[in-house]
């Protein structure tokens, strides 16, 4: 069986792609989702597809608590899927090459503290950019500067709102993330 950690902050809309991706193959996937917001939608989409949640604020992150839990679970690869806080140093040597996360751009445009969800497609949109699209990279010490892994890319024209480029991008990550998540446990 292989076990997949999945971090997020929010809505947990690629978590539960990527949960439901799997709950209809023929793999036996073992599933635990790490929440930084106690608040966040993710832990009941977690909740309903009979997923643990853990939750957990910065001190768990950086005194051990974190990777303890996720040493127990012995994963074969974590995903971070809108998780918004920057991955701790420790966790990233622990788990060499088995952390992944997905960012609204392709990389190395529009990477870096601060650039996630809107204030990426807004930046887009403003630089009049022909195309966005995603990367899935490995997790390194410092944000989105990771091995790419994957990278796919819609058309975009300036008659787009930030909100049509979210959705454009948002497609590009139910449909390529779980894909690149089943190859990586198969390498």
């Amino acid at each position: 069986m292989k076990k997949i950690i999945l971090f997020a902050s929010g809505s947990g809309t690629n978590v539960e792609n990527i949960i439901t991706y799997f709950k209809n193959k023929t793999e036996n996937i073992a599933f635990l989702v790490f929440v930084n917001n106690p608040e966040a939608k993710v832990i009941e989409k977690a909740t309903k597809n009979q997923v643990p949640v853990v939750i957990f604020n910065r001190i768990m992150l950086n005194d051990g608590t974190v990777q303890k839990s996720m040493q127990d679970f012995k994963p074969d690869l974590i995903v971070l899927a809108g998780f918004l806080w920057k991955f701790p140093e420790v966790l990233v040597d622990v788990f060499e090459n088995k952390i992944i996360n997905i960012h609204p751009a392709l990389l190395p445009k529009y990477g870096g503290k601060g650039m996630y969800g809107k204030f990426v497609h807004q930046a887009v949109l403003e630089n009049k950019e022909h195309e966005t699209g995603i990367t899935i990279h490995f997790v390194n010490a410092n944000y989105d500067e990771g091995g790419v892994i994957f990278q796919a890319t819609t058309p975009i024209n300036s008659a787009m709102s930030v909100e049509q480029i979210a959705q454009a991008v948002q497609q590009l990550e139910y449909k390529h993330f779980p894909e690149v998540i089943e190859s990586l446990l198969k390498s």
